[in-house]
Parts: structure tokens; C-alpha cells; sequence
């Protein structure tokens, strides 16, 4: 195939059934469900082939005028080495305007985003399995709907951009916990289905403590259930999401452009992901 027959096009709900064959492919666990929340809070381009085939994906997610992520950038293994993945996040680029960005890079993507400004910034470790049975923890309790405004507050605090769109995403299709001081959220996480069961995240507060008490929370009421957890290696709770049974089966290298650096002691923090593609 010459790259000249490959066609880039914005991406759209037609394209979302050719994303999750390519994303298989790749052995992500994406269900047509999760591209399709993907998409609802994002833009992005499909290159597609002379027989109209999806061969590759990228969307844009931006929260408000902060930044972007960029994700779900894959290329059919058919048509690599061509210069397809420069095209798509070219596209990507113009999408984003002059926001930050920010992504998670694997192995073989690394080369292309240094090359474009890309700097590393962390290492994320993807955590799944079936969950140990455990107790229920003190303090933490559901949260209703009124307590959206205050969740999105404070995740913005924490993660330095408006996500308004994507907490009210997640209040669609997933549940959120939240723990309270004096009658206000000090910390909150969420939980929704994701590919092969649920996955646990955001999740943002104030201590490890309260992080491990959030994820335990839901953790507690599916015993034997499968779950994931995207957390940075910085967080201290790698080592304890292997001890509740959520082993470390990989991850990759968060980076940056231009390069960021948070206040080090910064509250609340970040402590698990939404997922690797949201951030």
C-alpha cells in the first residue's frame, strides 16, 4: 500500500466499530463502549484505506483551555513505517491549539513525541485483576448527585485543568465515593465498567491513606471482581494494589509539552487515573 491511498478523515461514530477491531489488534481491552465515551469528550482523526478500512486512530481530548491529552493513537501494524503515525498527530497538533499537552506514551510511540516536543514526566503502572475480599472501609461514603459541584472542584485542584465534562461522564455511566471533613469532600474517586470488568479512577485526595480507603471502598463490594487501577509510580500505592491481587501487567511513560512541573507537596493529589488514555 502506498501511503497516498491512505485518506485521513475526522473521526466519527461510523468509525468507532474499524477503532475497536484496530485497538484488539492491539491487545487493549477497549469495548465499543469505552470508544464511544472517548470520542463523546473528545476530536480526533481515522486514516482509512482504499477499501475504506480504519488502519488509524487518534483523538484529542481537551478539558477546557488548559490542555489536552492526546490518546488512543494507534496504527495498523500493516501500514507502519510509513509516516502514518506523524500525519495523525499532526492532526492531533491542529486539534489541540496552542493547550499543553499532555500524554501517556508506550515503547514505540516515545521516538515519534520526543520528536515533537514531547518531554517524560512520570511512569504510569497499569494495575488489574481479581480483587481480594476485604473489608469495608470507615469514612468514606457515596456520593449523591449534588455532590458533582464540589467533586469537580476539587478535582481540578488536583489535577490543574477544568474536567467538568469528563466527571459528568463518568456520573453517566459509573459511581463516585467520596470522603468528608466537616461536612465538605476532601477526597473522591470513581469507578465505571471498562473493558474486561470495572476500572477504580480518578482518584484524588489528600493522604495515601485516604487513596487506599477510596479504591478499598469499591474494591469491597466486588470481591473476586475484575478491576483496574492507573496509578503514577510516584504515588507510594504500586506495592499495595499487588497485595489486594491487582498485579502491575504494564503501563507506560507519562510526558508533557512543554514540560510541566506541580508544586511538589501539592494537596490533593492524583492518585489513580480515569484511565491511561484520560488521564
Amino acid at each position: 500500500m502506498q501511503q497516498g491511498e491512505i485518506e485521513i478523515q475526522a473521526f466519527g461514530p461510523d468509525h468507532i466499530e474499524g477503532a475497536v477491531a484496530l485497538s484488539r489488534q492491539e491487545n487493549w481491552p477497549h469495548r465499543a463502549q469505552d470508544w464511544q465515551m472517548a470520542l463523546q469528550l473528545s476530536r480526533g482523526a481515522v486514516a482509512l484505506d482504499d477499501q475504506g478500512l480504519v488502519t488509524g486512530t487518534i483523538l484529542v481530548t481537551p478539558y477546557g483551555t488548559d490542555c489536552a491529552m492526546i490518546n488512543m493513537v494507534i496504527v495498523d501494524k500493516k501500514v507502519r513505517g510509513k509516516g502514518l503515525g506523524r500525519r495523525l498527530m499532526d492532526e492531533a497538533l491542529a486539534l489541540a491549539g496552542d493547550r499543553p499537552l499532555r500524554l501517556v506514551a508506550t515503547v514505540d510511540g516515545m521516538p515519534l513525541y520526543q520528536k515533537l516536543g514531547f518531554v517524560p514526566s512520570g511512569t504510569i503502572l497499569q494495575h488489574q485483576g481479581k480483587v481480594a475480599e476485604l473489608g469495608a472501609p470507615d469514612g468514606v461514603e457515596a456520593a449523591g448527585t449534588n455532590d458533582l459541584p464540589d467533586i469537580k472542584a476539587l478535582d481540578r485542584d488536583a489535577y490543574g485543568a477544568d474536567r467538568e465534562a469528563l466527571i459528568d461522564a463518568l456520573a453517566e455511566r459509573g459511581q463516585f465515593a467520596v470522603i468528608r471533613h466537616n461536612g465538605a469532600i476532601e477526597a473522591y474517586a470513581a469507578i465505571r465498567p471498562f473493558g474486561r470488568g470495572e476500572v477504580i479512577g480518578p482518584v484524588i485526595a489528600g493522604t495515601v491513606d485516604a487513596a487506599k480507603d477510596l479504591i478499598t471502598f469499591f474494591a469491597a463490594r466486588r470481591p473476586g471482581a475484575f478491576l483496574r487501577v492507573d496509578t503514577d509510580s510516584r504515588t507510594g500505592i504500586a506495592g499495595w494494589l499487588e497485595e489486594i491481587g491487582l498485579a502491575h501487567v504494564g503501563g507506560g511513560v507519562a510526558m508533557d509539552r512543554p514540560p510541566t512541573k506541580g508544586p511538589e507537596q501539592a494537596r490533593p493529589k492524583v492518585y489513580a487515573l480515569a484511565n491511561q488514555a484520560l488521564g
